[in-house]
């Protein structure tokens, strides 16, 4: 590796551990760089703005989740079956250390810059990278009834988010305090009592 390559990662590992401790509003590039070991000019020469640097992080740490397969759809297996399993994986992605703290850095960046909300949101993790696929799969087949395809995905995620993720995210819960398979199994369930074919 490359000096200057190293300069940047010792840079990069130490805005993380900043913006995740104080906020990058309360953190400045004098702070970045004493934590790096490298000159004001040395982080200004890999990142020209605090916010060029905040999107490399925020960047960095989405290429560094640990994301399940993505499944496709089965005629084989019951649809609760399958939807179960995809609430598990999300719900251990919500639920990851890694996960949790790219939010905890995001969370108050993007509520002051709305291009950073759509840019975050328009990365698709976890089960919403084939989510619709799935759906679209099981309507085909006919074990599903949905008009919108787009909503009913979100509809499945969103649920497990405002009780898994939100909730540890504020400090209300921790991720060992959660029923996590009531959780799941309330979410499948509320899906399909809306869009199983009967």
């Amino acid at each position: 590796m490359k000096l200057s390559d190293k300069k940047r990662l010792n840079i990069l590992d130490a805005a993380e551990q900043l913006f995740f401790e104080n906020g990058v509003e309360h953190t400045t590039m004098d702070q970045i760089a004493k934590a790096a070991q490298a000159s004001k000019r040395t982080v200004y020469n890999h990142f020209v703005t605090k916010d060029a640097l905040f999107e490399a992080i925020i960047s960095r740490m989405v290429e560094h989740l640990n994301q399940d397969e993505e499944l496709s759809f089965s005629n084989k297996v019951a649809i609760d079956i399958q939807l179960t399993k995809i609430a598990q994986q999300e719900v251990s992605l919500l639920n990851s250390e890694h996960f949790l703290r790219i939010a905890k850095i995001a969370f108050m960046q993007m509520l002051q810059q709305p291009t950073l909300a759509e840019h975050i949101a328009s990365n698709q993790f976890g089960c919403m990278r084939y989510l619709e696929s799935f759906l679209r799969q099981g309507v085909a087949n006919n074990k599903l009834q949905i008009e919108n395809i787009e909503f009913a995905a979100k509809q499945f995620v969103y649920q497990l988010k405002s009780f898994v993720f939100y909730p540890v995210l504020f400090g209300f819960e921790t991720p060992n305090s959660l029923p996590l398979k009531k959780i799941i199994e309330q979410t499948v369930a509320t899906f399909l009592s809306r869009y199983q074919v009967k």
